[in-house]
């Protein structure tokens, strides 16, 4: 009988064990099916701000993904603009990019590429409070190598609201400039307060980007891929920083389909 009754307390100790095990890997998953990332790409992160007792990250210090030659962080940096940034760590002639979705929301890709030199940070801070990102690094427009995707909760001191509502007639109304393609991609912009639209406006197959830079910084790119169909619009903020530099373009996957030349705002 006494065995009988150890051998129960030792099955019940291992099935509460398990449950708070999934519990505690479940907390970690993003909102939604997470992005398919080809087995070559995985790099573990250098530096993050996770616990190894409950497994969150702490909004003290940053958490990061890397691959060679490019560092993708969330929270605090050196930079001046905190919240996601992207880092270039060699000296070649790659382009380091993060790429990221914010509130566990799939149907806008958000991408910033580095084109400054090592050692040089670019970012942005307004992300939202959950955002699932990853480092790139590109040849020219090429990818090359991307490193695993990660989710962080509420380490962002600028949090952004998602949008999934907008229609490309709402994106005009509420933006002083507007320009569109050939294939019905249109991108929209305010100069005060910058938020940016990309939206999809042709009932294809065809995804619609908004590639642009801020502030007359030329060594940051800025794209917004709207995946989420046809009549909808991905939304980026960028504080006070005016748009500089602007284009819409429409891509069959990562084959480009239409674009309009850049313009000088």
């Amino acid at each position: 009988m006494t065995l009988g009754r150890s051998l129960v307390v030792v099955v019940l100790a291992a099935a509460a064990f398990g449950v708070e095990g999934a519990a505690a890997s479940g907390d970690a998953r993003p909102v939604g099916k997470a992005p398919a990332v080809a087995s070559t790409a995985v790099a573990t992160p250098a530096k993050t701000g996770e616990t190894r007792e409950t497994g969150e990250t702490r909004a003290d210090e940053p958490s990061c993904v890397r691959v060679k030659g490019a560092a993708a962080c969330v929270g605090d940096d050196e930079s001046s603009r905190p919240g996601i940034s992207i880092e270039d760590t060699r000296n070649d002639r790659l382009h380091p990019a993060v790429e990221y979705y914010l509130n566990g929301y799939l149907g806008t890709k958000y991408v910033i590429h580095n084109l400054a030199r090592e050692g040089e940070i670019r970012g942005s801070r307004e992300i939202g409070k959950t955002i699932t990102f990853r480092a790139a690094l590109y040849r020219g427009d090429k990818l090359l190598k991307v490193s695993r995707w990660k989710t962080v909760r509420d380490v962002t001191k600028y949090p952004v609201k998602r949008e999934t509502r907008v229609t490309p007639a709402g994106a005009r109304a509420r933006s002083e400039i507007c320009v569109s393609t050939r294939g019905a991609a249109s991108t929209c912009f305010a100069e005060k307060n910058t938020f940016v639209f990309a939206c999809d406006t042709g009932a294809d197959k065809h995804q619609a980007r908004a590639e642009y830079f801020v502030a007359g910084d030329p060594t940051a790119r800025y794209e917004i891929h709207q995946l989420a169909g046809v009549n909808t619009c991905g939304k980026a903020e960028h504080g006070d920083l005016a748009i500089s530099m602007y284009r819409a373009s429409v891509f069959d996957d990562d084959h480009q389909v239409a674009t309009r030349l850049y313009r000088y705002n």
